[in-house]
């Protein structure tokens, strides 16, 4: 029995047994998506400890790619929001997620780099991206995301949906609205293209909100080796083209020793 534990066990471990197949052929990259993942009062504490005002070390990251908040100190959170992050590094959930994906010596991060609280405002937003694929502090390799929702009766029209996209970036091919206690998984490659590009704009204010956790192993399949790098953002159909436009117009306005001499330094 596991009545004391943040979620049922039985029901985790059934459903990865069950589930194993269909997450690793799973379009358009393996992955899977369970609903009611942990015990409703686990989350509904943590949601009370997100939403209180008094919250301290939150960072901003505003850019073309992305406007959200993410905090990952631990000693900044509430004690309810530490349990469950601790259930999700713990030995539970390793043993869940090394049965659903296959992936053996998965290792968690209690630095929680990149992960931890994440939160969208109004207009918010994350580009479709590949993560970074190296913990530097640990050294090891990021194999798989654990998302998990906090968001009550969210309208799928008010943005903020997760979209999965294709390998060649052509089109979205699953998206998932971030419902309360809503978990999503999956791997990590360097061609895992997921974000969130519509702004959020869910009415009175309301914020969209999230846990990030992430697992590493000592090494990854040698066709997924690259050499470290970070976050890199992907340009949805029609982005890049307006890119290339706006850059075009600029090349026009700028006398060509000084393009010839930028050229020369980028070879």
């Amino acid at each position: 029995m596991n009545n004391d534990m943040e979620a049922d066990l039985d029901r985790l471990d059934a459903f990865a047994a069950a589930n194993r197949e269909a997450y690793y052929g799973a379009d358009p990259f393996p992955h899977t998506k369970i609903d009611d993942f942990v015990h409703p009062a686990v989350l509904e504490g943590v949601l009370a400890e997100a939403e209180a005002a008094d919250i301290g070390g939150w960072s901003d990251m505003e850019d073309r790619y992305q406007k959200k908040s993410a905090l990952n100190s631990t000693r900044e959170m509430g004690p309810k929001t530490r349990a469950l992050i601790q259930f999700l590094n713990g030995q539970e959930v390793i043993m869940f997620l090394e049965k659903l994906t296959g992936i053996e010596g998965l290792v968690p991060d209690p630095f929680l780099a990149g992960g931890g609280l994440h939160q969208l405002r109004q207009g918010g937003f994350l580009g479709v991206h590949a993560d970074f694929n190296f913990q530097k502090h640990m050294r090891l390799d990021r194999r798989i995301n654990l998302l998990l929702y906090l968001n009550k009766d969210w309208e799928e029209d008010w943005g903020g949906n997760l979209e999965l996209w294709d390998t060649s970036m052509t089109h979205c091919v699953k998206r998932y609205a971030p419902l309360f206690n809503r978990c999503v998984i999956f791997n990590t490659t360097d061609k895992s293209f997921h974000g969130n590009p519509q702004p959020v704009t869910a009415p009175d204010g309301r914020i969209r909100r999230s846990i990030a956790m992430y697992y590493y192993t000592n090494g990854r399949p040698k066709g997924e080796v690259s050499d470290a790098h970070m976050t890199q953002f992907q340009y949805r159909p029609g982005e890049a083209s307006a890119r290339d436009k706006a850059k075009r117009f600029v090349k026009r306005l700028t006398p060509p020793i000084i393009t010839d001499w930028i050229e020369s330094r980028r070879n």
